[in-house]
């Protein structure tokens, strides 16, 4: 389980590619202070486990599941990724509730500057953006951020300059894939209702909901 609160940018150091997966070998810093073999690192936005270890980079496998899902299968050495290690039991609760399980990707359509903050609008498939509510909570490529606005095909939030920095996002241009995952939530409940007790978006709309 993920914050979404980015600890730091690495980079691409090595990427192995089998016939459908890879192994992806990423360089960093902050997160090696108590990286061990078997951690869950959230490597723009994807839960990866380290299988080795070596200075200041870790290897992960990739299996072609999470290579068609995300934008990692995109990723070339020298590539600036978002790291967050798994949420410590002891430490603040700053972003959401973040599972490092990618519902999909997204496509930057604008990108615009509103005095101190900056403004992106993200373009994503009805599958994706049906759990995204204005004020709600949306993991882009593993960054916890709040919904500004949202359209039928597409919702914007705005990043303030701190967020840009520390983040991939100051180097994200229009037409750039991202990573996106919905805030759990919404899909737990879905689910929930679905199975448990009959009632859904037909039943909802019968009875003026």
């Amino acid at each position: 389980m993920f914050t979404g609160i980015i600890e730091e940018i690495g980079t691409v150091d090595a990427i192995r590619k089998g016939a459908r997966s890879a192994v992806l070998v990423i360089r960093g810093n902050k997160i090696f202070s108590d990286l061990k073999i078997g951690d869950s690192v959230a490597t723009n936005g994807v839960c990866l486990t380290a299988t080795e270890i070596t200075g200041k980079t870790f290897s992960a496998d990739v299996m072609n599941e999470t290579l068609s899902r995300s934008t990692l299968g995109k990723l070339r050495p020298g590539s600036p990724v978002n790291l967050e290690r798994a949420m410590a039991a002891d430490g603040r609760f700053g972003g959401h509730m973040v599972a490092g399980h990618v519902d999909g990707t997204g496509k930057i359509l604008h990108i615009r500057r509103d005095d101190n903050a900056i403004w992106y609008t993200i373009l994503a498939d009805p599958e994706i953006m049906r759990y995204i509510v204005e004020k709600g909570s949306i993991a882009i490529d593993g960054i916890s951020l709040t919904v500004a606005a949202v359209e039928r095909d597409n919702f914007s939030v705005s990043v303030i300059p701190h967020t840009a920095a520390e983040t991939t996002l100051s180097g994200k241009k229009i037409g750039d894939a991202v990573n996106l995952e919905n805030d759990m939530v919404g899909k737990y409940i879905e689910k929930f209702v679905q199975t448990k007790s009959g009632i859904d978006t037909a039943f909802l709309q019968q009875y003026g909901f």
